[in-house]
C-alpha cells in the first residue's frame, strides 16, 4: 500500500509539471497556432455567401465586432476577394479585431510577420499591436500585381505574456467592408554583435523577419524610427513607405541569404547611426545590385554617409549580379548617420505594375586609416618571417 501510494504521488507530480510546462511554453518561431486560418471552426467553415461568412468562433483567436472567415474564389458584388495563401483567411470589418494571447520572453524583440490585402476601400489601413506598442500600417499603395503583400511589424515584450491584436479602424458605409488578413507568424530577434572591423550592425542583413519559403513577394518593412526595436536590427526605415526585405530562394542576392530591395525611390529610405571617432576618415563600402525580379533599368541609389553624399548607378560587368560602392567621409560626431534610398521608381518590365529597385547588401564602415591585415594574417605573417630568420641564421 505503501509503495502504491508513493507511486501516486509522484505521477500527480509528473503531471503538475507536465501541466505546468505546457502553459509556459514559449512561442517558436514561425505560423502562430492556426495562423493561416485553415483549421475549421468547430462548425465548419462557412459557405462563401458573405452573410454567412460572419464568424462565430475561430480556434485559436478571439474576435471583436464583425469578423468574417473568408475563402479562394469568394466574391464580394462583382469583385473576386483576394486571399494571399492556401483556401482561407479572415476579413475585418467596421472597428472589428481578432487577438491571440502568447508566451514570450520578457525584454527581447519580436517580429510579426503577416498578409494584408485591401477589399473595399483604397484607404485601409491594419493596426497591428502588443499593447502598449502599435502601428497602423497603411495598406494604400499596393507594391505588386497580386494585390497582397506580406509585411512586419516589430515590438519589444514587456511581459511573458502578451496580446498580438489586429484591428481595423476604419468605418465604412458597407459594415464588412476592411482588410483580410492571412498568413502571421512570429520571430524571436537577436541584435548581432558588431564585428571589430564594421561599424554598422547587421550589415549583412541576416537577421531581420520571419520569411515564409512558399511566398516569392520578400517582406515590406514599414515605417521604423526606433533602431532599437525594429524587424530589420540595427537599422531604421525612415520614409512613408517600405523597403523589401528579400531571400536567396526567390531573389538575386549578393551575398548570404538576405538583402534589402530599395522601392519607391526618396520614399523607401533605410538608415542607421554608426559609432564613430570625431574628426577620422573612414570609408562606407556596400553591395549594389539588381534583385531579378526583371526590373526595368537604371537601378541607381543615393548613399549618404555624415555630410556625404554619392549618386551610385548599377553597372556590374557580364560575369557578376552585383558591384561594390564606396563612399568616404570624415566623422563630426561619435555617431555617423548612413543611409541609402533608390534614385529612380522602378518597376517590373513584365507587369508595368509592381514595385521593385536597386538592392543593398554587405553594408560596411571602417576607419580608413586602419590597418586591414586581419590577426590571423598578421600571424601567418610573423610566423613565416621567423622561419626564414631561423633558416638563414642556420
Amino acid at each position: 500500500m505503501a509503495q502504491s501510494s508513493k507511486r501516486s504521488k509522484w505521477v500527480s507530480l509528473c503531471v503538475l509539471l507536465f501541466a505546468y510546462f505546457a502553459s509556459t511554453i514559449i512561442a517558436e518561431d514561425g505560423l502562430v497556432a492556426n495562423g493561416d486560418f485553415e483549421t475549421p471552426p468547430s462548425n465548419g467553415f462557412p459557405s462563401m455567401t458573405p452573410a454567412e461568412g460572419i464568424a462565430t468562433g475561430i480556434p485559436s483567436w478571439k474576435t471583436n465586432g464583425t469578423v468574417e472567415l473568408v475563402a479562394a474564389g469568394q466574391k464580394q458584388g462583382g469583385m473576386i476577394l483576394i486571399i494571399p495563401e492556401g483556401r482561407h483567411a479572415v476579413r475585418l470589418g467596421n472597428d472589428a479585431e481578432i487577438s491571440q494571447d502568447l508566451k514570450v520572453e520578457k525584454g527581447f524583440t519580436y517580429s510579426v510577420t503577416f498578409s494584408a490585402a485591401r477589399t473595399c476601400a483604397q484607404l485601409e489601413s491594419l493596426n497591428v499591436s502588443v499593447p502598449p506598442a502599435s502601428q497602423t500600417i497603411d495598406l494604400q499603395t499596393l507594391y505588386n500585381v497580386q494585390g497582397w503583400d506580406p509585411y512586419a511589424w516589430s515590438f519589444e515584450a514587456e511581459g511573458d505574456d502578451v496580446s498580438l491584436v489586429f484591428r481595423n479602424l476604419g468605418m465604412e458605409d458597407d459594415p464588412t467592408c476592411g482588410p483580410i488578413i492571412d498568413d502571421i507568424a512570429i520571430k524571436k530577434l537577436f541584435t548581432p554583435d558588431r564585428p571589430k572591423d564594421n561599424a554598422v550592425i547587421n550589415g549583412d542583413l541576416e537577421e531581420g523577419p520571419w520569411m515564409f519559403r512558399n511566398t516569392s513577394l520578400g517582406v515590406l518593412l514599414p515605417t521604423n524610427l526606433d533602431e532599437e526595436i525594429s524587424s530589420l536590427p540595427g537599422w531604421n526605415v525612415e520614409s512613408n513607405r517600405a523597403v523589401r526585405y528579400i531571400d536567396s530562394d526567390h531573389f538575386t542576392v549578393p551575398q548570404g541569404k538576405r538583402a534589402i530591395e530599395l522601392l519607391s525611390g526618396k520614399e523607401g529610405i533605410i538608415s542607421q547611426m554608426v559609432e564613430t571617432a570625431p574628426n577620422k576618415q573612414y570609408t562606407l563600402t556596400f553591395s549594389l545590385g539588381q534583385a531579378g525580379d526583371k526590373c526595368k533599368q537604371p537601378l541607381a541609389v543615393m548613399a549618404f554617409a555624415g555630410d556625404q553624399a554619392q549618386n551610385i548607378h548599377y553597372t556590374p560587368d557580364s560575369n557578376s549580379t552585383f558591384q561594390t560602392a564606396n563612399l568616404n567621409f570624415t566623422s563630426k560626431a561619435d555617431r555617423t548617420r548612413i543611409a541609402f534610398y533608390s534614385i529612380y521608381y522602378n518597376t517590373r518590365t513584365d507587369d508595368m505594375s509592381s514595385l521593385c529597385g536597386p538592392v543593398v547588401d554587405d553594408v560596411r564602415v571602417w576607419f580608413s586609416g586602419s590597418c586591414k591585415i586581419g590577426f590571423g594574417r598578421l600571424g601567418l605573417v610573423l610566423g613565416f618571417a621567423f622561419w626564414v630568420f631561423v633558416f638563414f641564421m642556420g
